[in-house]
């Protein structure tokens, strides 16, 4: 199996990782978008095949961790195909406000479409989570599950959630992490081996599902993703690891 490279370059010099690679910021921004676009029409089919229907229960825990109230407003960043947006609605209601956004067209054309045909209209905006379109203090809720690890400056993106939202208001970050040791060379076959192979057979695509593996390893574990969060500015930073570490959520405060 491929290993990760022990020291990845940051960004800072203008260059930073597209899975185990070096690339240019611009290069990473185009690649993801490449990505997306070839997976967008079945990413939900390859969600349920690829965590055995997981990412329903690590969504739910979300919405839940999320305690929504009537009439509060909340930002759904990489929202993708729509998900917790449609989750965050029933809780919010009709006076409250959920805007689903993503950076990635296909995506968000997606998510918007399947909550048409539910009857759901929330707003939608395509935009990046490091330069968010929104003014500062507006939101009680930002969420982000599964985005974070694909945004190249994630400190910027951490900085601009922390803008937006209200005082008091809470940050929750769904991310695949790192999982318990035991497991980590079972997970790794898995990853490595027959995730783009369900990726080939079920999208077509086996290498964005290999890209998707190299970006679970180029992500930050629980304790380093807690001390970024909190120097964007957030306090009570807290994580849940949810089945054994293959994915965390992190949830923040803005005081």
């Amino acid at each position: 199996m491929t290993q990760p490279p022990e020291s990845p370059r940051s960004s800072e010099d203008g260059r930073t990782h597209f899975g185990y690679r070096t690339v240019t910021e611009g290069e990473k921004a185009g690649k993801v978008a490449e990505v997306f676009d070839s997976v967008a029409t079945r990413y939900d089919v390859m969600n349920d095949f690829m965590s055995a229907g997981l990412h329903r229960a690590w969504k739910a825990f979300t919405v839940r961790q999320a305690a929504l109230r009537p009439g509060m407003r909340v930002l759904d960043i990489a929202g993708g195909t729509g998900d917790l947006t449609r989750a965050f609605l029933r809780r919010v209601g009709p006076t409250g406000e959920v805007w689903l956004t993503d950076i990635n067209g296909s995506m968000l054309a997606r998510g918007r479409d399947r909550l048409l045909d539910e009857g759901l209209v929330p707003p939608v905006a395509q935009c990046d989570a490091e330069a968010l379109p929104f003014p500062d203090n507006h939101f009680d809720r930002v969420s982000v599950a599964f985005g974070l690890r694909n945004m190249t400056r994630k400190e910027s993106a951490l900085r601009e959630m922390h803008r937006v939202l209200k005082p008091g208001g809470h940050l929750l970050v769904l991310e695949f992490s790192r999982v318990w040791k035991p497991l980590a060379p079972v997970y790794d076959a898995y990853s490595f081996n027959v995730l783009p192979r369900l990726g080939k057979i079920i999208a077509g695509d086996a290498e964005s599902y290999r890209y998707l593996a190299e970006s679970i390893r180029m992500h930050p574990d629980q304790e380093s993703l807690k001390t970024m969060i909190e120097a964007a500015g957030f306090g009570r930073v807290s994580y849940y690891n949810l089945s054994l570490g293959v994915v965390a959520l992190h949830d923040a405060v803005k005081y």
